[in-house]
């Protein structure tokens, strides 16, 4: 089990891509720390999936993100694979777009990301090979309509990895993107919601005018994410770095 013994980190790790993700590695044997603000929520999770581990963080909080990480990791280990996933997706057009909004979701969005590849890495040995790896978005490759905090934000985040996979360039650890379309995850769920309202219609007709955002006109599931993931985490990709690898059914960019 080429997973078995490593620490693994996973923001977000509660629900949905972020939990996909969390499960899998531990299924192959990793101890998986997966974070959160609801507590009860990682709590309910760990408890029937042996090797996860709950540990409440808010990633746009600074001393959340450091003091979390560096408990995890005198618990378990360095962390040697860390997934930057928490985010918000909260849409609004951009003349009723307000500064507190735009602040919010940078700061989970990308901060977030930061604090935590940051954290991590100083969890590290010097020469440990290790794989930091972003979730961003089809939005960090092109422009959604009525959500222009978070196209900014998931752009930015590509924008770290590559200046981050030259920084450490010729190095042990590597630094990717993955940018999905719409996944059916409850963040679709509570979108979908939203556009019957706001349209009039069915929740069915909103989650395939969300699935018409994607290449192939359907949604995205979440272990196809997954999969990315764990071939990234995999030694078959120690020399994938600096990539926003996308899945969308189709070219996004």
């Amino acid at each position: 089990m080429e997973f078995e013994g490593r620490h693994a980190l996973v923001t977000g790790g509660g629900t949905g891509i972020g939990l996909a993700i969390a499960g899998a590695l531990a299924e192959r044997g990793a101890e998986v720390t997966i974070t959160g603000r609801d507590l009860g929520r990682l709590d309910r999770v760990a408890a029937v999936r042996p090797r996860l581990h709950p540990l409440r963080m808010d990633v746009a909080d600074e001393a959340s993100v450091r003091d979390g990480i560096a408990e995890a990791a005198r618990a378990r280990g360095p962390v040697t694979i860390c997934i930057g996933n928490a985010g918000i997706a909260e849409s609004a057009p951009f003349h009723r777009e307000t500064l507190d909004h735009w602040r919010r979701t940078m700061a989970t969005n990308l901060d977030g990301v930061f604090l935590t590849f940051q954290a991590a890495l100083a969890t590290l040995p010097r020469d440990q090979p290790a794989r930091m790896i972003a979730i961003s978005s089809i939005a960090g490759l092109r422009g959604l309509r009525n959500a222009i905090a978070y196209t900014a934000s998931k752009h930015a985040v590509i924008g770290l990895i590559r200046g981050l996979s030259e920084e450490y360039m010729g190095g042990p650890v590597t630094f990717n993107a993955i940018c999905p379309g719409y996944v059916d995850t409850p963040i679709v769920d509570r979108n979908a919601a939203e556009i019957a309202e706001l349209k009039g219609i069915t929740d069915a007709e909103a989650r395939a005018y969300l699935a018409r955002g994607n290449r192939h006109k359907r949604l995205l599931e979440a272990d196809e994410v997954t999969a990315t993931a764990l071939w990234i985490c995999s030694d078959a990709a120690r020399s994938v770095n600096g990539q926003a690898i996308q899945i969308a059914g189709g070219q996004v960019a």
